[in-house]
């Protein structure tokens, strides 16, 4: 059995080199296509690289028996998004190919919601793949923030940013861990951001038009982020209460021991 698991680790682990393979090879098609500069190439590779050295770092950690259809899915989500920040690393150097670089973007978007479904009808579901799934999410937001940016102004930057700051300040204040409930509303939030960013990058609208469906999604998302972390907040202040109730019970308990 152990020879077992270990032969099925070494396939997930080729699984993740395949798809480092496969994100060279969409920059090399990408070069070839629009004769992509310095910038674009190695900000391609530093993706490919650190996507495949974070994955596979997390693989080892959970070990598990396949690495899973929806994982291939969202791995192959990754490798569209690799192309689309080289294409926006690209674009600070030469006019950037917005119509291809919207099309890689709308196939990462179209398929977001495609891994869940997968998982679901498979029954793969795991913390790894959602977390997985977050993370691409999360970057491709942040890659389009920084391509709209340009565009409409560094206040977009927020919206790449955002996650990023929760992560950093749920560090300081470890309160805002705690799970939250499920939201459809802050799901439609999340998947709005990544149209919106589109349809501004796309610059098919008017100036005026692109500001206002770009500070649309902001606001959202201020105010979905803004609800959790009242929620987390409030959560965190009822919770104290009950451990402290719970601590008196048990000195409670100790004291009728010792007597």
């Amino acid at each position: 059995m152990a020879l077992n698991n270990t032969y099925e680790a070494r396939l997930v682990q080729q699984e993740t080199a395949v798809g480092a393979g496969v994100q060279i090879l969409l920059l090399a098609l990408l070069g070839s296509a629009i004769g992509m500069g310095p910038a674009g190439w190695l900000t391609g590779l530093a993706f490919a690289i650190a996507t495949w050295a974070v994955l596979s770092r997390a693989l080892h950690r959970t070990r598990p028996r396949s690495f899973g259809p929806a994982n291939r899915v969202t791995l192959g989500r990754a490798i569209l998004v690799g192309g689309v920040t080289a294409l926006v690393a690209d674009s600070f150097e030469s006019s950037p190919p917005v119509t291809l670089l919207v099309g890689l973007t709308a196939v990462a978007l179209i398929l977001d919601g495609v891994d869940g479904q997968v998982a679901r009808r498979t029954g793969t579901s795991t913390a790894l793949g959602a977390r997985f799934d977050m993370e691409v999410d999360a970057f491709l937001i942040l890659v389009l923030s920084v391509y709209v940016s340009t565009q409409l102004g560094p206040w977009v930057l927020l919206i790449g940013g955002m996650r990023y700051a929760f992560v950093a300040a749920a560090k300081a204040a470890p309160w805002l861990n705690a799970p939250l409930p499920h939201s459809m509303a802050r799901k439609t939030v999340a998947a709005m951001q990544g149209v919106c960013l589109l349809l501004a990058g796309a610059d098919l609208l008017p100036y005026l038009a692109n500001l206002a469906v770009v500070a649309l999604a902001l606001g959202s998302l201020l105010w979905s982020f803004g609800r959790d972390v009242l929620w987390l907040w409030r959560n965190s202040r009822l919770a104290v209460p009950a451990e402290v109730e719970a601590s008196v019970e048990e000195l409670a308990v100790l004291e009728l021991a010792v007597r």
